[in-house]
């Protein structure tokens, strides 16, 4: 193998990891980098001294071996940051993760009556065979708070209804939170930490470096130099010569145009699938080239605002749910990090608007765009016009792949035809059209390099196993041992087993008790509330009869407006039990039915064993 044998395509988390990891073993390599910074989209802009991330980036992870890189890297510029974040919908502010006084008080006992209701229709007309982003979060919301939290933000993010965005993208970054889990957090508490203790979406801390996310990528370009290896900035490549199942060459020109061609015996790709494929010489077959066409990524542009105020809000960021206005969600980078400002009287925001690259606002010029990014964010309320003193706009194309209903399909094709290379390989979010994490992306560069070191790793199986979203699991190490993710590995038989027995699951899916007991308490709770306050409204001689026999089961109820705050408490409590011991003897009968199906399924097998031999 010579020295200097691998090409690298992109200086972002992933490419950067693959030569950092491969250095550490004596091989060096060429990092080649389209813009004129490393990072990626994980890159820190510097404006003025105004230190912003292209959307922020914490640092916390499962995997221990990519907690062991950071550290590795960045040492003791770690700073340890609380997480504050809220959305922002209909005039008011909502705590993230959910919290049941400040949403009730936000929404309003009607708006919180209805979405207990569509939660408990959710529950019992469930939405088999998940298709749709709409369907994945229904489910496990109900369809009305669905509609509030989750769609308008989405489909701004996405541009695309959310009925057209794959489950896949509900299942890889909600992952396994729901409306039951987000109650018990709020009810009992979540455990804190960034040892990955927590629900990736509800973590409450992280870490990160003291001047942006940047300045690890700056300290990982430092350190692959320091190893013999470099990084070439501002070409872009546009062509990769391959012949008999092997990449040759990778050319492109520099900013003066100049082609630059390199060679080597291994190459990895960063670069989104579909600019590959059509940059691969000889070109693809058509249906290749077909599939490369459908890909789709979203493109992201912040407009960055120095505002004359000290604090503008305590948050480290904002989801912006209002329709009426087109932004996103407001980064707050003094919030990350003290140390990104220059001037603590003052105060930088981050505006994001997620677009098309075909789309108006794209081409509008830096003063129109800021102008837009001033109003909206006066529009609800933040600031004040007048306190805007500087602002600039940094843009990032197809920052996002887009799950669509055809990506996975068109994703398969390449990558079975990407397949037949033996020197080739693709990481990162966009190498692998993954809406991966910065440590994903990461995992899946330690991964290209041992393979190019003769290991055998499967980088595409980076951040789709349902253990490494809700659980890390680690056995007793040797000293000194990385852990990685593995798969496990199970019989035919056992397989089979596990596959019949994921079926009885789906067909017999239980009910939370917890879950349930809340939505029926709300519904009930305020259901008497409710009925009490019309008919106190309403008045005359006797008032509410028939509801005042309510008295008969909650103590001290009557149709008074003390009575109806009773009736609101007590019919909660009362509602909450009802609702857990109903879900409670639903599964249990249908526990005991599951084993009675599994006894007979297993007696038929028994039956029949001498046919299948």
């Amino acid at each position: 193998m010579s020295r200097e044998s691998s090409v690298i395509i992109g200086a972002g988390p992933a490419g950067l990891t693959a030569a950092y990891e491969l250095g550490k073993r004596g091989i060096t390599s060429t990092v080649l980098e389209a813009s004129d910074q490393v990072g990626g989209i994980s890159k820190t802009v510097s404006y003025r001294g105004y230190r912003f991330d292209i959307g922020g980036h914490r640092f916390f992870s499962k995997v221990p071996l990519i907690n062991e890189l950071w550290n590795e890297i960045l040492g003791e510029e770690f700073l340890l940051r609380p997480r504050i974040s809220r959305i922002y919908y209909d005039q008011h502010f909502f705590d993230y993760p959910l919290k049941p006084m400040n949403a009730l008080a936000g929404l309003g006992p009607l708006e919180s009556f209805l979405i207990g209701l569509s939660y408990i229709k959710a529950k019992f007309f469930h939405i088999h065979n998940e298709k749709t982003f709409e369907q994945w979060v229904s489910n496990r919301f109900g369809y009305r708070l669905y509609n509030i939290f989750f769609k308008t933000y989405t489909e701004k993010v996405w541009g695309i209804p959310c009925s057209e965005i794959s489950a896949d993208w509900a299942a890889q970054r909600i992952k396994n939170l729901s409306l039951k889990q987000a109650v018990r957090n709020a009810l009992f508490g979540a455990k804190h930490g960034i040892d990955g203790s927590t629900l990736t979406s509800l973590i409450e801390q992280f870490h990160y470096p003291r001047f942006g996310p940047g300045m690890m990528w700056e300290r990982c370009r430092s350190l692959i130099e320091s190893q013999g290896s470099r990084t070439v900035q501002r070409v872009k490549v546009q062509r990769i010569q391959h012949r008999h199942g092997q990449v040759d060459c990778a050319s492109g020109r520099s900013a003066s145009g100049e082609l630059l061609e390199y060679d080597g015996r291994h190459f990895v790709s960063t670069m989104p699938l579909r600019e590959l494929v059509q940059a691969l010489d000889p070109l693809p077959p058509d249906e290749v080239l077909k599939a490369a066409q459908g890909l789709r990524y979203r493109d992201y542009l912040t407009v960055v605002l120095v505002v004359d105020r000290e604090s503008v809000f305590p948050d480290n960021w904002l989801y912006v749910h209002s329709p009426e206005v087109k932004l996103g969600r407001i980064q707050n980078y003094k919030n990350w990090s003290p140390y990104m400002v220059p001037d603590p009287s003052r105060t930088s925001l981050g505006l994001e608007y997620f677009l098309w690259d075909k789309d108006e606002e794209w081409s509008w010029p830096q003063e129109r765009l800021i102008e837009l990014g001033i109003r909206e964010c006066a529009q609800i309320g933040l600031i004040d016009p007048r306190e805007v003193k500087d602002g600039t706009v940094v843009r990032m194309e197809k920052a996002y792949p887009v799950y669509d209903q055809t990506y996975q399909d068109s994703v398969a094709i390449i990558r079975r035809y990407l397949e037949t290379f033996s020197n080739l390989q693709t990481i990162g979010r966009n190498g692998l059209h993954r809406y991966n994490n910065q440590d994903h992306s990461m995992l899946t560069g330690v991964y290209a390099a041992g393979n190019i070191l003769g290991e055998r790793h499967d980088v595409w199986s980076v951040n789709v196993e349902k253990e490494y979203h809700e659980e890390e699991r680690v056995t007793q190490p040797n000293a000194g041992d990385r852990l990685v993710p593995t798969r496990v590995s199970v019989s035919v038989g056992e397989a089979i087993q596990e596959s019949e027995n994921a079926m009885i699951e789906v067909a017999f899916a239980k009910l939370d008790p917890l879950a349930l007991g809340v939505a029926v308490g709300v519904v009930s709770g305020l259901g008497i509330f409710m009925a009490s306050a019309i008919l106190l409204l309403r008045s005359g001689p006797v008032v509410g009869p028939m509801l005042s026999l309510l008295g008969n089961y909650l103590i001290g109820f009557e149709v008074t407006w003390m009575g109806a705050v009773i009736g609101l408490f007590e019919g909660g409590i009362l509602g909450l039990a009802v609702g857990a011991l109903a879900a409670g003897l639903r599964n249990w009968a249908l526990t005991v039915y599951a084993k009675i199906v599994r006894r007979r399924e297993e007696r038929d097998n028994r039956r029949h064993l001498l046919d299948k031999i």
